[in-house]
């Protein structure tokens, strides 16, 4: 193997953090601001690009971090080394409510495509490239853009779904159609295009989107029940305006509270 052949444990419900324990000489990568906690003897280090062609030179880190730059995300990742005599262990936890979903990229033909910012952590040797998009209606309409991510190698990695997650396998010629935000990631065997809604009161009344996802198999499928950008939308909708004051769930009780914590400027 290429990959750093890690054991890992998941904890928790809705909040999930992940625990991979490493062996001597061991390593994981992740992104910046998923670490949770580690065992004393294991080093942290800052590369360029995900760290899988440290051996090709100066040019092979330079590219590894071309490609991060081109998906959003930043040129650098963090990567966490067992340098101690015995196996330790390090955590990595989820960025809000969800599911972490291992994939195992041995039994998915060494790649598998997800949205750019679904990868929690993974073993050294794992690379995370980009995947292009071949139409261009997936890169205007595909909610992700034109450039996906992908994850290649024959280790372990390690991506985070918000809300409840849904595994489909779809059989050969078998569609599934789902909003765009909601797709975690899939099997490279799966054919991945957008499709316009269509009708005039769907377009302007139906509150759902124009286009969304089809994806036919054969492949697995990863889906999501709540999309962070979904969350941050109700979030920022159930926000009081700015410079407004909050009136609270129920008036009364609204206007009750504003008085008892000294707030009854009119």
């Amino acid at each position: 193997m290429n990959s750093h052949e890690i054991d890992y444990e998941i904890f928790g419900e809705e909040m999930q953090y992940v625990e991979l324990e490493l062996d001597p000489q061991e390593a994981a990568i992740a992104e910046a601001g998923n670490f949770m906690m580690m065992d004393n003897g294991i080093k942290m280090d800052t590369i360029f690009g995900d760290g899988s062609k440290q051996n090709e030179g100066f040019l092979g880190k330079v590219l590894g971090a071309g490609k991060r730059l081109l998906t959003g995300e930043s040129l650098f990742m963090t990567i966490f080394s067992n340098m101690g005599q015995g196996k330790k262990k390090i955590s990595f936890a989820s960025p809000y409510p969800g599911k972490i979903i291992p994939v195992d990229l041995t039994q998915f033909g060494g790649k598998f495509i997800c949205q750019k910012d679904a990868f929690l952590c993974a073993a050294k040797g794992v690379s995370i490239g980009i995947e292009f998009s071949r139409k261009l209606g997936r890169g205007f309409f595909g909610g992700e853009g034109f450039i996906m991510q992908k994850l290649e190698g024959d280790g372990m990695a390690f991506v985070h779904a918000g809300g409840t997650m849904a595994r489909k396998e779809l059989a050969m010629g078998e569609t599934l159609k789902v909003d765009t935000g909601c797709i975690i990631g899939f099997t490279q065997t799966v054919n991945y295009d957008i499709e316009f809604i269509g009708g005039i009161r769907n377009t302007f009344f139906g509150g759902e989107g124009l286009f969304f996802a089809t994806l036919t198999g054969p492949g697995v499928v990863y889906v999501q029940s709540l999309p962070f950008s979904r969350l941050a939308n109700r979030v920022l909708q159930a926000a009081p305006q700015a410079g407004g004051k909050d009136k609270g769930e129920g008036s009364i009780l609204g206007g009750i509270g504003d008085i008892l914590s000294g707030d009854n400027r009119f």
